[in-house]
């Protein structure tokens, strides 16, 4: 759940900090400095940037560079409260979802039950048009209008929806209720609607609920015990850090909501050694069959920086990483890796009230960590 939670400014702004600080392109020059090890104290200092004038109220981060692992936070868990943001809390992954959902999809794909490049209508009849695949819905080149940008994602009115139940056939509702924002496979547009279509695929599919699946295929094999698909829970259970927003001036805590609005596009709760650990094996070919391996990588000319379900970038001092950002009301968060793993970032910041400019701060981290 992403592109409207950001101009709402209900998440800091982490994702528009690469491609605003004009740190992603399309080809680099040679990596420079590659073999460097990234700093403990260059990331602190990136950290603590993001908590004093980032627009963050806390933070955390895993970074792996090659055998040198550690973990850095700043910053409060509470207002209120001098307790540090917990060095492994669990928080609220946003569209990271995206990823598990698109990796159970092409799991499916390898054991010959889904064709990515038929109509998602072979399979659920009716329901979006007939002219858009399983590969536009998984690469967001189909078309469908983002339902989130229909939401009232104010902090004030979102307070008015923040517990509601919403079943995956009412946001698919908003957004097949309005036209195609282009004709399919011509644009490429980030649209959550495209993964609420994704999770009716998976159970269709497997004939149980999506959440059930995520857990048997990645979660049990993996051994991702902090991880969950909560549902209609409003907690996060465990250690986590708490995310605000401003309402009528005043600062509104708005760590508990029912992540059913996000659903199959951003509901999954996590930590940073939980995503490690599923970075590392979807990088590493444990979890998907050669020819999906390939596939998830995939990009094309109309989607040069976006897989299916996989974000696939070049940063200009050459490196090459992938993986996928998020964001939900008062959760920010990152999972990027190189393809050898060999250098990997894992990030959660929790939103202050007051705001901020996260990119200068960002920017720092993942040139550290990455070039």
């Amino acid at each position: 759940m992403q592109r409207k939670l950001s101009r709402a400014s209900l998440r800091i702004r982490l994702v528009a900090a690469l491609t605003a600080a004009g740190l992603i392109a399309t080809t680099g020059t040679a990596l420079a400095d590659a073999d460097a090890d990234a700093d403990g104290k260059v990331v602190q200092e990136a950290l603590d940037q993001l908590t004093t004038t980032g627009g963050a109220l806390g933070a955390q981060a895993r970074v792996t560079d090659g055998h040198q692992r550690f973990t850095a936070r700043s910053g409060k868990a509470e207002l209120g409260s001098n307790r540090p943001v917990p060095e492994n809390g669990r928080f609220r992954v946003g569209s990271i979802t995206k990823t598990f959902v698109s990796t159970v999809l092409l799991q499916l794909a390898g054991e010959g039950k889904l064709d990515l490049d038929v109509p998602v209508v072979r399979y659920l009849p009716g329901l979006i048009d007939g002219r858009i695949t399983v590969r536009q819905v998984l690469q967001h080149t189909s078309g469908l209008y983002n339902y989130t940008d229909a939401l009232p994602l104010d902090p004030a009115e979102f307070e008015k929806i923040r517990y509601k139940h919403w079943t995956p056939q009412e946001l698919l509702k908003i957004s097949t209720g309005k036209p195609l924002d282009f004709e399919p496979g011509t644009r490429w547009s980030y649209s959550n609607t495209n993964y609420v279509v994704a999770g009716l695929l998976v159970e269709r599919l497997t004939g149980r609920p999506y959440e059930k699946a995520v857990e048997q295929r990645i979660l049990k094999p993996l051994r991702l015990h902090d991880t969950e698909v909560p549902g209609d829970d409003v907690d996060i259970t465990g250690p986590h850090a708490h995310g605000y927003v401003s309402v009528a001036g005043k600062p509104t805590d708005i760590t508990r909501l029912n992540p059913s609005v996000a659903w199959a596009a951003g509901e999954i709760i996590s930590t940073t050694r939980d995503l490690d650990t599923f970075g590392v094996a979807l990088a590493g070919g444990r979890l998907l069959k050669p020819a999906q391996q390939q596939e998830i990588t995939k990009t094309t000319t109309v989607s040069p920086e976006y897989g299916l379900g996989l974000q696939v970038q070049t940063l200009p001092c050459g490196a090459r990483v992938w993986g996928h950002s998020g964001g939900i009301p008062g959760y920010s968060s990152q999972l990027l890796t190189t393809p050898d793993t060999h250098k990997r970032l894992e990030l959660s910041a929790t939103s202050a009230p007051t705001g901020g400019d996260p990119n200068p701060a960002f920017v720092k981290l993942l040139t550290e960590v990455f070039c």
